[in-house]
């Protein structure tokens, strides 16, 4: 984005993607250390699932044990609330109004994206994509291994299309304003491979008013294996309110099941 292309608060500054500075600024708590180790470690047991070749016998072993891992953890409390000045807390505000509320001395402002889906630490889930800036443009490296598999070989166009929404997602945020997802089309040009290091690059291309236009590219080496175009739109705080409402909701019928 250039000085004469404004951001959608008005300003011409280009700023930063919460998505990327707020989880790199995340303090490392010995409870997040912990969190994300046993991410990690069901991170490698999805993988080592999605190709094991072991007996029933063995199966049945490893079963009982997570089964009892599991139980262990269903005695903890339970919950994973939005903390603080979460993204959700703050839809419409300019990124700078929010770094002033982190500033404010929240250091946990931007927690939820630890648990993504796409680039958590905290997320067994996670490929975990990561994520920095080249200039005005959002990078992003992953690699998809056996459980992401669609095509022999390729990872699932699903997964695909996922990356690109967080990363353009992450991208958007550079105009200033948070928005969300309206629309998002995927190109798939070639085969993207899997157990193979992907690079996904994404810019701002526009802005119109409340719209914010997002582009980005996926590469696996110098080949060109899909890209994007994004649409996401500044939402109204009420409708964030809303779905909080919706979530907080949610959480307590967790608790209450688990009581």
């Amino acid at each position: 984005m250039t000085a004469s292309q404004p951001n959608a608060d008005g300003s011409t500054e280009v700023a930063h993607s919460p998505r990327v500075d707020g989880l790199h600024g995340l303090p490392e708590t010995q409870r997040r250390v912990a969190i994300r180790r046993l991410a990690a470690v069901g991170r490698e047991m999805i993988e080592t699932m999605s190709i094991t070749d072991a007996t029933s016998a063995r199966l049945d072993e490893a079963a009982a044990a997570l089964e009892a891992v599991v139980e262990s953890l269903r005695r903890e409390p339970v919950g994973s609330d939005y903390v603080g000045h979460a993204e959700v807390a703050t839809a419409g505000l300019t990124l700078a109004e929010r770094q002033a509320l982190v500033e404010a001395g929240d250091p946990e402002a931007w927690a939820q994206f630890d648990h993504s889906p796409l680039i958590g630490l905290a997320n067994p889930m996670s490929p975990p994509l990561s994520m920095y800036y080249e200039g005005a443009r959002v990078i992003a490296s992953a690699t998809f291994g056996a459980a992401f598999e669609g095509p022999p070989s390729c990872v699932h166009g699903g997964y695909i299309a996922a990356a690109f929404d967080e990363v353009l997602g992450a991208a958007q945020s550079m105009s200033g304003v948070q928005g969300m997802t309206a629309n998002l089309s995927v190109n798939y040009r070639s085969p993207t491979p899997l157990m193979t290091p992907l690079r996904i690059e994404a810019w701002l291309d526009r802005i119109d008013g409340r719209k914010i236009f997002v582009r980005g590219e996926m590469y696996a080496g110098d080949r060109l294996t899909a890209d994007a175009t994004g649409l996401f739109i500044a939402p109204d705080p009420e409708v964030f309110a809303a779905l909080m409402e919706v979530r907080a909701d949610m959480t307590r019928a967790r608790r209450e099941r688990g009581a």
